[in-house]
């Protein structure tokens, strides 16, 4: 018997995180021969606060058990965690958790309750979307002369040839080759991009830096000379904004470069840098052990020192009125992807969030963090990314790592559980926000996850020259349509890294860097993603659709995104077997939705037919009166 599942709504409704002054009402199932002493309690508390004893009232009972229920109104945000206690025959008795949402009577783990800022809402524009990230020096060269090229960078005309990446005799990799894409390159492929679907486009940074990454800054208010120009940024923004396409920039708030016009510790620059002298007007964003060459650095990086955020000259360049904020925002940007957010402080968070959202509630704040975001804990800090006043959503690794172990490892179980913890951590309004994929700059490729052999400790010599023989690609593309399918179709917006569209390979940093494949793509994998984009785009629906699983095992997936008030949504159908597959209708489905039409996939005498590795999306409706 069922004691307690936090994720069904018989137990908790309603499922999830809560607003602030939310009422969520608790219920547990206790078997006849437990009645207990004295009504049971859920006891909540926070970190640093004493436990709450909530009494929960007998509300019904059956030939099996006892139900006692309470209801919670929480009047702060924050993480709550809370357990369920009672006594029989005079003996304490406790119910945890013992598995992702269920709990037993015994020992256990606590259940999160995340607990959210009543205003908090998140840009609409962003929801039912896909997003397009691009690292700029590798996407597309417009061919347009590059003018006041800075010293020190090797530029490249084998569009495509492997990236250097070995490093000098101190030991550095200077990253300085490159191809020279551009903005002029992006603007030239907006027709291109809009043509899967896409309408938000994040851009890896484009601020002057003298690496091809680009994460070292130079001067936070100019595009690097070989991407172009500030009012190439602008016009960029404006053609991209008449396809109904916004552009979403990386903002790199940590660090600097050493070779900076902040730093200045080559000298490169006429101004005054903190490395020139404690009288610079930057001294004070740096911390020095030993002026002026000991100094904290990103990582222990020394080309990469680390800025104090909330040193009030700092906060004020970033983050004051007519700052970098409201400047790039005045040429066309519609928000910003934080790197390394867990290394930004609190207050710091704070007052990017008011400078972003002065700009408009329309503007975004995505956050790179890798685990779950609702309790990270950085700098024995408890983050609260999530809670309404700093981040809008963020960078969704979680659900990167369970699609690509589902789909290679076919654990069910696992990805549902996977998922459905960040569901019920995350605040609905950051959940549909959510930045899902399963490639980015970071990381190696998701094609050469699926079909290579893997990369972990291996060289960088041995992952430079080595690509998908026809077996591996073969099996590395089958694999990645089926993880894009769930990709498309899990709560938030899926995000496409350039060149996976097209068949592009790579493993780690810099190979998960190689240019776009002009005139060398994959077709068939290019209308497959395209033809995905076109079935997303169609349903404004799947921009705030709930998420329900039928089906999850090693052959097959079902699963449904649904807008309950309307009565209607999408069932998608994923077959990994070899063989035809036909859909017998799950009592499930059955039970939910009364009337089908079939966007993809073929019939046969009403029964839907998933063929061999492929998909189908249904699109269903409830005709049936609620109750």
């Amino acid at each position: 018997m069922m004691i307690y599942d936090s994720w069904d709504k018989a137990f908790k409704q309603p499922f999830g995180a809560l607003r602030r002054g939310q009422t969520c009402r608790f219920t547990i199932r206790l078997p006849k021969d437990m009645k207990p002493d004295f009504p049971p309690v859920i006891v909540l508390f926070r970190q640093g606060f004493k436990e709450r004893f909530v009494t929960m009232l007998l509300d019904g009972e059956t030939d099996s058990y006892y139900s006692y229920s309470a209801e919670y109104c929480p009047s702060y945000y924050g993480l709550v965690y809370y357990y369920f206690s009672f006594t029989v025959g005079g003996q304490r008795r406790y119910i945890k958790k013992v598995s992702a949402s269920e709990g037993a009577i015994g020992d256990g783990g606590l259940w999160q309750l995340t607990i959210y800022d009543e205003r908090y809402e998140t840009p609409d524009f962003i929801k039912g979307g896909i997003m397009y990230q691009i690292f700029p020096d590798r996407f597309c060269n417009s061919g347009e002369p590059k003018e006041n090229i800075p010293t020190g960078r090797v530029l490249r005309e084998d569009w495509g040839g492997t990236p250097y990446y070995r490093p000098d005799e101190n030991g550095h990799v200077w990253n300085n080759d490159y191809f020279g894409g551009d903005l002029r390159g992006i603007i030239s492929k907006l027709d291109y991009i809009s043509s899967l679907g896409v309408n938000v486009i994040y851009l890896n940074p484009i601020f002057e830096a003298h690496e091809n990454h680009r994460y070292n800054t130079a001067n936070y208010r100019r595009v690097d000379p070989l991407l172009g120009t500030n009012e190439d940024f602008r016009e960029l923004c404006e053609q991209a904004e008449l396809r109904g396409i916004s552009i979403i920039l990386d903002g790199v708030f940590s660090h600097t470069g050493a070779d900076s016009v902040y730093f200045n510790k080559f000298g490169r620059y006429d101004t005054l840098g903190a490395y020139n002298s404690p009288e610079s007007e930057y001294y004070e964003w740096y911390t020095f052990m030993n002026y002026p060459d000991v100094y904290e650095a990103w990582w222990g990086i020394d080309t990469l020192p680390n800025v104090r955020e909330n040193n009030e000259s700092y906060t004020e360049f970033i983050c004051g009125e007519g700052g970098v904020i409201d400047y790039w925002i005045s040429l066309g940007a519609r928000g910003f992807r934080l790197d390394v957010a867990d290394e930004l402080p609190d207050e710091f968070l704070d007052n990017l969030n008011r400078a972003v959202k002065r700009n408009g509630d329309d503007k975004i704040i995505i956050g790179e963090v890798w685990e779950d975001a609702s309790n990270k804990e950085s700098y024995g800090v408890k983050r609260r990314y999530l809670h309404g006043k700093q981040l809008d959503s963020v960078m969704n690794y979680p659900f990167r790592e369970a699609i690509i172990d589902y789909v290679m490892f076919g654990d069910g179980r696992l990805f549902r559980d996977r998922v459905f913890t960040i569901l019920e951590n995350y605040p609905k309004p950051s959940v549909d926000a959510l930045m899902n994929f399963i490639s980015t700059h970071d990381i190696e490729r998701a094609i050469n996850r699926f079909g290579g052999e893997a990369c972990e400790g291996k060289s960088k010599d041995w992952q430079a020259e080595r690509f998908l023989n026809e077996e591996e690609y073969s099996l590395g593309k089958q694999r990645l349509k089926a993880a894009m399918v769930i990709q498309y179709f899990l709560p938030g917006v899926p995000s496409i890294y350039y060149g996976d569209e097209a068949g592009l390979q790579g493993y780690k940093d810099p190979f998960n860097r190689r240019c776009y494949p002009w005139g060398h793509e994959d077709e068939e994998l290019l209308s497959f993603v395209r033809e995905l984009g076109g079935i997303r785009r169609q349903f404004d629906f799947l921009g705030t659709a709930n998420f329900r699983i039928f089906l999850a095992e090693r052959e097959e997936l079902v699963f449904a995104r649904f807008n309950e008030e309307e009565n209607k949504g999408l069932i998608i159908f994923l077959n990994f077997t070899g063989e035809e597959r036909r859909f017998l209708e799950n009592p499930k489905v059955r039970d939910m939705f009364t009337h089908y039409r079939f966007i993809k996939g073929c019939t046969e005498n009403g029964e839907l037919v998933v063929p061999p590795h492929g998909y189908a999306v249904c699109y269903a409706e409830n005709k049936k009166k609620r109750q």
